[in-house]
């Protein structure tokens, strides 16, 4: 059992930049898959970036080429760059870690808030 904590976000004006940060209280070496969600006002949450061992890295279409995952198994950290924030990134980030199959149990983090003003 781990307990994912996240970091990082804020107020920052369009343009800008953040960095999330995900701290795990244990080792996440187990965690094949690990990724970033988000949840806007009234909208579901979606996923906005996976890193998936042997399979590199995914992103959803409205943050390619924007946002950069990366994961520190020495460190138990899951790191989100996020650049050029658009007032559309508004929204509670989500760290998200899934446990290898047969398993799959996913655990989360609290979120939080990233807020982009135009």
């Amino acid at each position: 059992q781990v307990q994912l904590v996240e970091s990082g976000g804020g107020l920052v004006q369009a343009g800008g930049s953040l960095r999330l940060s995900c701290a795990s209280s244990g080792s996440i070496s187990h965690f094949d898959a690990m990724g970033w969600y988000r949840q806007a006002p009234g909208k579901q949450r979606e996923v906005v970036a996976l890193i998936i061992r042997g399979r590199g890295t995914m992103y959803a279409e409205s943050v390619k080429g924007r946002f950069t995952i990366s994961r520190d198994d020495a460190k138990y950290m899951l790191y989100l760059q996020m650049n050029s924030l658009k007032d559309d990134d508004t929204a509670v980030y989500y760290c998200n870690a899934v446990l290898p199959p047969p398993n799959g149990y996913q655990y989360w983090g609290q979120g939080t808030q990233v807020t982009v003003s135009a």
